[in-house]
């Protein structure tokens, strides 16, 4: 099984970034605890703040993976481009958030992603990649 993890725009600042809502953990010493949770999963980590390189990496695996996990951070809130590549995959997308989106700010409360994803998971700190994760595997399974 390949899941594709994916962070959109300043997720690369995870562990510096307002500490109160995103935690002081980088996603990057986060991703090994995954990878040993789930040793028959070959998982991938990819990070852009660029709109059009999250699109070319979704269409790049989102026809032979089986499943992506991602928090497309503020792209959420604002993209129809995203929108429309993920439902032109073949694989599932599972949204994620680190923070309750809907706890926060109002312009947070929605989201262009959602309709296209097959779930979303919102509010459980680094613990939502997981639940993507265990999500997609209930889904292959």
């Amino acid at each position: 099984m390949k899941i594709l993890i994916m962070n959109g725009p300043n997720l690369n600042l995870l562990g510096v970034r307002e500490p109160g809502i995103y935690g002081n953990s980088s996603f990057e010493s986060y991703l090994p605890q995954l990878k040993g949770r789930y040793p028959g999963v070959e998982l991938e980590y990819f990070q852009s703040n660029i709109e059009g390189e999250l699109i070319d990496k979704l269409q790049e695996v989102g026809f032979t993976y089986d499943g992506v996990v991602l928090n497309a951070g503020a792209y959420t809130h604002t993209s129809i481009a995203l929108h429309d590549c993920i439902r032109s995959l073949k694989c599932p997308v599972i949204e994620v958030h680190i923070s309750n989106v809907h706890t926060r700010e109002e312009f947070r409360h929605h989201s262009y992603l959602s309709p296209a994803c097959k779930g979303v998971i919102c509010g459980f700190g680094l613990a939502s990649y997981r639940l993507g994760i265990e999500a997609l595997i209930e889904c292959n399974g």
